[in-house]
């Protein structure tokens, strides 16, 4: 039996009689492998015990239970700047597992509050995310012809991982941290046209062939990007690099497209105040986990809260939704 199969009959059995008519809600929610489903039989509870959380409305525990993980409660309010310093394996831990008694619809309610981002939020991020590839698409092949291979295939993997990052954004989906990443992944209705590329970029001898995969693997993903309806469409063929023996896929093209969507006065301000590189192109760090890959910060409520300059945001203004 999987963790939240265990947790969920350790509650009808045990705790739930134990309760009798106090009234409750109880679930699974939180950190752990099988929160996520994905535990096994090396890890079949992640905490090595039964456990199950036990929220009373009296005592306003869901609301304190969200804050903890979340450094704010979402039933409160939920900002723009919330949105942009929550790490997406916080968010997936607190919408997946399992509830296994709502009576009232607390955890209904907060969970559907986390559900995805709203849209211009999400326009935002999928900028990001397509300027991060944008930034570094032509140096596999740069690297590759002056015969760096193990720069150009270092390349390669930091272009997979931002590619399989936008596709967690593409399908609505919060991409859990580094141990689950590839296998969340693999659920991921683009996988199966995604992975093969991407396998085979990693895997390839020479630069030509990673960087035909990848170009592959990025039109494909520029498609799904366009058929959101989030910005003008844009060309998703490959092209050349300028003059030069390099093909991409000009990913900071979509960048430009999402971004003149933003309506969003907090995201539209940020964005002006960052400023344009090579007078179109936005400068965007994106969301807390574009910008930080350190899992003492994205763990911590703390210190993701405490980032938020990194990303352009006054944190003295964050509880008032200012960026």
């Amino acid at each position: 039996m999987n963790g939240i199969g265990i947790a969920e009959r350790h509650y009808r059995d045990e705790i739930a009689p134990a309760l009798k008519d106090r009234r409750h809600a109880a679930a699974l929610l939180g950190p752990g492998s099988e929160v996520l489903g994905y535990d096994d039989e090396v890890s079949p509870d992640h905490d090595f015990g039964k456990r199950v959380q036990i929220f009373y409305p009296d005592r306003d525990t869901v609301g304190q239970f969200f804050a903890a993980h979340l450094g704010f409660d979402p039933g409160a309010a939920l900002g723009t700047a919330d949105w942009l310093l929550t790490p997406t394996q916080i968010l997936a831990s607190l919408t997946r597992g399992a509830v296994f008694h709502d009576p009232d619809g607390h955890l209904a309610s907060y969970r559907e509050k986390l559900a995805w981002y709203p849209d211009d939020v999400w326009r935002y991020a999928l900028a990001a995310g397509w300027l991060r590839v944008g930034q570094e698409e032509a140096f596999v092949g740069r690297t590759g012809a002056t015969g760096d291979d193990l720069g150009s295939r270092i390349l390669t993997a930091r272009l997979v991982r931002e590619l399989m990052r936008l596709a967690f954004l593409v399908e609505r989906r919060w991409a859990p941290y580094g141990k689950w990443f590839g296998r969340a992944f693999g659920e991921l209705a683009v996988a199966a046209d995604l992975k093969p590329r991407l396998e085979g970029a990693l895997a390839a001898p020479n630069w030509r062939e990673r960087e035909r995969l990848i170009t592959e693997a990025a039109s494909g993903l520029a498609e799904r990007t366009n058929a959101l309806l989030l910005g003008d469409p844009v060309d998703p063929a490959p092209r050349q690099f300028y003059e030069r023996d390099i093909r991409v896929i000009g990913a900071d093209r979509f960048t430009v497209a999402l971004a003149r969507e933003i309506t969003d006065p907090l995201l539209h301000g940020l964005i002006d105040r960052l400023g344009l590189r090579h007078g179109h192109i936005p400068r965007l760090p994106g969301t807390i986990d574009q910008a930080v890959d350190s899992t003492d910060v994205l763990s911590s409520p703390e210190r993701f809260r405490a980032a938020a300059p990194l990303l352009g945001i006054d944190l003295h203004l964050v509880g008032r939704e200012a960026v």
